[in-house]
């Protein structure tokens, strides 16, 4: 039974070949066995991060490793023709390079983080801008994997020249493409060295208003108030005017109140009195900048213009709404009548004459 052939090879070849990989697997499970409950725990005690890092990060690519190998041998013992061979080759000379970049990328990244962490956590004045952490990651992976598959693909004998010369005119439409994302990756840097703003700032941008959750190097993403998410590459917003509403000290409100035309002089002053006070009336208001002026004889009222700060802290919805309130109550009690757009009507002789 043993013997008999399948695809080549006999029954007992092919049983070898998958415990061999039965074999790898075994061995990764107590590789990660032995990593999780040794090697970290006497990393841990050790001053030096670095160890840290290199055994976390080592780990998910040495078991990648292990099973490429093991697969390599399970199939180097059985007989797959020239074919079969050449194939599990040129695939295993692009594998191995692809999981020593993999090792390569983990290990920058954790090592940038951990940079960032160090800088931030010292005294002093020379601290790294945690915003710039995404940017670099990003940035430094791009380079780490498009060198490493660049390698991949020149141990089968592809070079990027060659590449980019069987590809004719589709190497110059991909060349014409990149210029849009090496635009949109300078966008992103002149973000972040500009401090034009934050991730969790609100900004406004032609028509799109909210709040900025992520910045990368090829787009900015910003949940409207909608709760939708805008994706916007980012050479627009460098070129673009932002309104940056976060980063105001505090939000301007203007108001006109119209009263009616019976209203004293003496009442009109002790309507602006009210407005005046109204930071004394409400926590949110600012006790400085609040403008009250007597502005127009309109049409069918006297206008005061109202002018005020909300404060940062506060908030802007809640704030306007108590104010209102506060000047409808005041003014009520104090006979203050708001006025409304009206019609006078004058009979003379038989004569009906309109007034608006």
């Amino acid at each position: 039974m043993l013997d008999q052939v399948y695809g080549g090879n006999s029954v007992q070849d092919w049983g070898i070949s998958i415990l061999i990989i039965i074999c790898a697997l075994l061995i990764n499970k107590l590789i990660s066995i032995l990593n999780r409950k040794i090697i970290r725990k006497i990393t841990a005690k050790s001053s030096l991060r670095l160890d840290d890092i290199f055994f976390r990060t080592l780990e998910k690519p040495v078991l990648s490793g292990i099973m490429l190998l093991a697969i390599w041998i399970a199939l180097g013992r059985l007989d797959l023709g020239t074919k079969g061979d050449d194939i599990i080759r040129k695939s295993y000379d692009i594998l191995v390079v692809l999981n020593i970049t993999w090792f390569f990328a983990r290990l920058a990244t954790a090592l940038i983080e951990e940079a960032f962490a160090n800088r931030n956590s010292r005294e002093g004045r020379f601290k790294v801008d945690t915003r710039l952490l995404p940017l670099v990651k990003r940035g430094v992976l791009i380079f780490v994997w498009f060198t490493g598959i660049i390698a991949a693909l020149h141990n089968i004998g592809i070079t990027l020249t060659a590449l980019l010369g069987t590809l004719g005119i589709g190497g110059i439409a991909f060349a014409l493409a990149a210029q849009d994302t090496i635009k949109n990756m300078f966008g992103g840097v002149t973000i972040f060295t500009d401090n034009t703003f934050h991730i969790g700032d609100t900004i406004k941008f032609d028509s799109t208003e909210g709040t900025v959750v992520d910045i990368g190097l090829r787009s900015t993403r910003v949940c409207t108030y909608d709760q939708r998410l805008v994706t916007i590459p980012n050479y627009k917003l460098t070129d673009a005017v932002i309104t940056n509403i976060s980063s105001e000290p505090a939000r301007r409100i203007v108001m006109e109140l119209g009263l009616t035309y019976d209203t004293t002089p003496e009442k009109m002053r002790e309507a602006m009195t009210i407005l005046k006070d109204m930071p004394n009336r409400i926590p949110g208001v600012r006790d400085k900048d609040v403008a009250v002026v007597f502005t127009d004889f309109a049409d069918s009222a006297l206008v005061i213009t109202y002018t005020y700060f909300i404060r940062k802290s506060a908030n802007i919805n809640d704030t306007r709404s108590d104010v209102n309130f506060k000047i409808l109550h005041s003014f009520t009690q104090a006979g203050l009548n708001f006025a409304f757009p009206s019609r006078t009507v004058y009979f003379d002789s038989g004569k009906l004459t309109v007034e608006s």
